[in-house]
């Protein structure tokens, strides 16, 4: 054991004691006494603390504390959780936080537990995580879409499945009779069936994902497209009929005929389309904000990489979506209520969500690419 340095003199005002007391102990000092007046039965270290053992348990040998503590503690090391695509050092995080790359320490990129919580982040999936992973006394490097698979496989039986349209296309079904609104009823989680229903209206106008038509599509799109057909997720077949454009000649809206004989559900639901896409209904749909998030470094290990660590930050991590839509029924969602947006992923209510306003984090997309790596392992 080396000789060690037990206090230390520091001539500066504290921030308690003010200028009364100039002799402080060393961190190796107080945390083995610390830890026994505190009666700690285990103190749980990571693994660059097993060199300081032999000192830890040398002032325990020597110190008596008997009168003020019942016990002895005793120091274990671990290896530390380390997460791809972020950083757990405590020092940096709190750069991150003091030099504003992010915005606050519950921002949903964080690893911290205020930052998982509001990005949406259970602590069912979060146990779920730390017990596939076990505990370890050797360094490695977890990949983060292990914790996506997690929280995925949790959400899947518990979050209801909602319709929102995070980039709208305004479709204007022509045949359908105007100011007639109908209510829909579909399926709260398919995976679920004693979740229930609930009802959707349904217009004559109604939004669309931009990316859902296609002016002229690849082989193999199956979404709409000039004189081609889809159905809506719980409604009626649509055929695109027209497009209108600007001056620009960006598209503005897409006019369509409906088959009123092809509700879903309904005794002449029969005839089959291979596209199928959520809706919004114009009339009723809730504005609101959605908050994209992606990994927060660029590189896998950005402690091991070359340069400054900041540099690595991916300045995708965050996209902020304005108008985006969705169904009425979302206006009345609680603070951390989890939903899966259809073909889009889980999502969080923020609690900047207001009633007028909702604000969606989205979790996790819907691909579960840990999946595939495992099974092609």
């Amino acid at each position: 054991m080396r000789d060690p340095v037990i206090y230390r003199i520091l001539r500066s005002t504290h921030h308690r004691t003010g200028d009364d007391w100039c002799i402080y102990p060393m961190y190796d000092y107080a945390h083995p006494l610390s830890d026994a007046l505190e009666e700690i039965t285990h103190s749980v270290c990571t693994l660059e603390f097993a060199d300081h053992r032999p000192l830890y348990d040398w002032c325990l040998d020597y110190v008596d504390y008997s009168a003020e503590a019942q016990g002895r503690p005793q120091q274990i090391e671990f290896a530390r959780l380390n997460l791809s695509h972020t950083v757990m050092s405590k020092r940096k995080l709190r750069e991150l936080v003091e030099q504003k790359y992010v915005r606050g320490w519950d921002d949903p990129r964080m690893p911290t537990i205020s930052g998982l919580r509001r990005r949406g982040y259970t602590p069912e999936s979060i146990r779920d995580f730390c017990e596939r992973i076990g505990v370890a006394k050797r360094n490695s490097m977890v990949d983060i879409a292990l914790l996506e698979h997690c929280i995925r496989e949790d959400l899947n039986l518990r979050a209801s499945r909602v319709m929102a349209v995070l980039k709208p296309l305004r479709v204007i079904i022509d045949n359908y009779p105007e100011g007639q609104v109908e209510w829909l009823e579909t399926e709260n989680n398919p995976e679920n069936p004693a979740m229930g229903t609930r009802k959707i209206p349904f217009s004559r106008e109604i939004f669309i994902e931009q990316e859902d038509f296609m002016e002229n599509p690849p082989k193999k799109y199956f979404r709409l497209q000039p004189h081609g057909e889809i159905r809506l997720k719980s409604a009626y077949i649509i055929k695109c009929e027209r497009v209108v454009k600007d001056a620009n000649g960006e598209i503005l809206e897409v006019h369509c005929s409906y088959d009123p004989e092809s509700k879903s559900g309904g005794a002449t639901a029969g005839r089959k389309v291979k596209g199928t896409s959520h809706w919004v209904s114009a009339s009723h749909a809730i504005k609101a904000e959605v908050r994209l998030y992606e990994h927060l470094f660029l590189a896998e290990n950005p402690d091991e990489a070359e340069g400054d660590y900041r540099s690595l930050l991916n300045p995708d991590s965050l996209q902020i979506l304005e108008g985006c839509l969705v169904e009425p029924g979302l206006a009345e969602a609680e603070v951390f209520s989890k939903f899966q947006f259809l073909r889009q992923g889980y999502f969080n209510v923020d609690p900047d969500s207001t009633r007028e306003r909702p604000v969606f984090n989205r979790i996790v997309s819907l691909r579960d690419s840990w999946v595939k790596v495992k099974n092609n392992a």
